[in-house]
């Protein structure tokens, strides 16, 4: 946890609040530290990103799953429509 908040500029503190808010939840190593994929530590930094333009912490959460929800649903949408222009 040290290193992934030294490397985005985060508290331990903000990192571990992501996880309570249920942005994402890191892996645990045998020893019980987390672990962050680079999908969690770029959706740490647009958390921190919003944060920081003085969005509150729980709000930033629900503006990132609702852009990755958005993102999926085009995501779906496009090959929806791939696979229409095919038949």
């Amino acid at each position: 946890m040290g290193r992934a908040a030294a490397i985005i500029g985060v508290s331990h503190d903000f990192l571990r609040r992501l996880g309570e808010l249920k942005l994402f939840t890191p892996l645990r190593s045998p020893g019980g530290h987390r672990r962050y994929s680079r999908h969690q530590l770029r959706l740490a930094i647009r958390a921190r990103e919003l944060c920081d333009r003085g969005t509150p912490l729980d709000a930033a959460c629900r503006i990132i799953s609702l852009e990755d929800q958005l993102e999926e649903a085009l995501r779906i949408n496009r090959e929806r429509e791939r696979l229409t222009e095919i038949d």
